[in-house]
């Protein structure tokens, strides 16, 4: 059976064009490695590719585990039994990868002669909890984000339902929701005033890739997924109109800052306290229209978005830090005319996915079955 096939049913197309072209927005941020540096338009495009592929995956992931945890907390009581259910599902789907990768990544780092500072973090998501991201296995740092909202957010619907019996489980679900989204909101606020980032090289090492500051995008998701499931007809009525909301969103962000000359110079308050949050809820309002875009009929366009989507997590991992990193230590790209650069790309992207799809089959996949064993 091939690798579509076993995942085709119950897959949403819409779901899975967005995680795709996340991971490709993020594949595409570190193909800049390759070529000169360059200040060009295509240059600053992709590298703004890295940033909005990894907040779709925020989005997206707070979409999908809010559902999980929301079914799952409305159909029993909750218990402790309950969070750990739902954190062996979760684990065995992310976990076996990353350690995986990170061995390999540390047996990479003493190949190339590289000295990996405080590595016992990587180990339990410390890299960048509350402080700017260690440099080693830089594209992990996502990755702490979102394993702190799998772990803290059951854990916290459990304890606050021991304290205080829920009259309206639907409802105090919304409250928690909120309530991390508002706390981790204020977080920012509190960098801002405190340790003020003094430049942009500084907001995205010491504010967007430091979980203490980024967990209310994941959560922002979740939100989304309780309005999904309490308000259907709203939901389905208003994709269209969000998805417009969205687009208008993303075209201040992305363009109307730069023609309003929002500056991070001259708004840093902006830049640290609502530029992220307003990037979060841009994807968000997309959830409605590709959640309801359940399938697309035409194979040709499917079958390479699904591909790239079920190998996504595989890639997200293998792309730079292994692939990258290697073939940059043994054949370097300086010197290479243009057409070379660009056939070493076409190999790199090869190999990418070739590993990928080898590590999802033989590994990714065989691990996460175990978790219904």
């Amino acid at each position: 059976m091939s690798l579509l096939h076993l995942h085709s049913e119950k897959r949403i197309f819409g779901l899975d064009l967005m995680r795709a072209v996340a991971i490709l927005m993020v594949l595409s941020s570190h193909l800049l490695w390759i070529y000169p540096p360059d200040n060009g338009i295509i240059s600053q495009v992709f590298q703004l590719f890295g940033y909005l592929g990894v907040e779709i995956f925020f989005v997206l992931s707070g979409f999908l585990i809010g559902r999980i945890v929301y079914r799952l907390y409305l159909q029993d009581d909750f218990t402790i039994s309950s969070v750990l259910y739902f954190l062996k599902r979760r684990w065995f789907r992310t976990l076996p990868n990353y350690y995986l990768v990170l061995l390999i990544t540390i047996l990479i780092s003493f190949i190339v002669g590289y000295s990996i500072q405080e590595g016992w973090k990587y180990f339990f998501f410390l890299q960048n909890f509350a402080s700017p991201m260690l440099p080693f296995f830089t594209e992990s740092w996502s990755l702490s984000v979102e394993e702190f909202a799998y772990l803290l957010f059951p854990i916290a619907l459990f304890l606050k339902t021991r304290l205080v019996k829920p009259i309206n489980k639907s409802r105090f679900f919304l409250y928690v929701v909120i309530g991390f989204i508002f706390f981790f909101f204020f977080t920012k606020v509190w960098y801002a005033f405190t340790t003020p980032p003094s430049d942009i090289n500084q907001w995205n090492l010491g504010l967007k890739a430091v979980v203490i500051y980024r967990l209310d995008a994941i959560f922002l998701g979740v939100l989304f997924s309780w309005i999904s499931l309490n308000f259907t007809a709203f939901w389905k009525k208003g994709k269209f109109v969000m998805a417009v909301l969205g687009l208008f969103l993303f075209g201040f962000l992305f363009a109307g800052v730069g023609y309003f000359q929002l500056t991070f110079a001259s708004f840093p308050l902006f830049w640290a306290i609502f530029y992220l949050p307003l990037t979060s809820l841009t994807f968000a309002l997309f959830l409605p229209f590709l959640a309801e875009w359940k399938t697309v009929h035409f194979a040709i366009i499917r079958k390479p978005i699904v591909f790239i989507s079920v190998i996504s997590y595989s890639v997200y991992l293998l792309h730079y830090g292994v692939v990258l990193q290697l073939m940059k230590h043994y054949f370097n790209t300086e010197g290479l005319s243009l057409h070379q650069l660009h056939f070493y790309t076409f190999i790199y992207l090869i190999i990418t996915f070739f590993l990928s799809t080898l590590l999802y089959k033989f590994y990714e996949k065989p691990m996460t079955d175990l978790r219904d064993k």
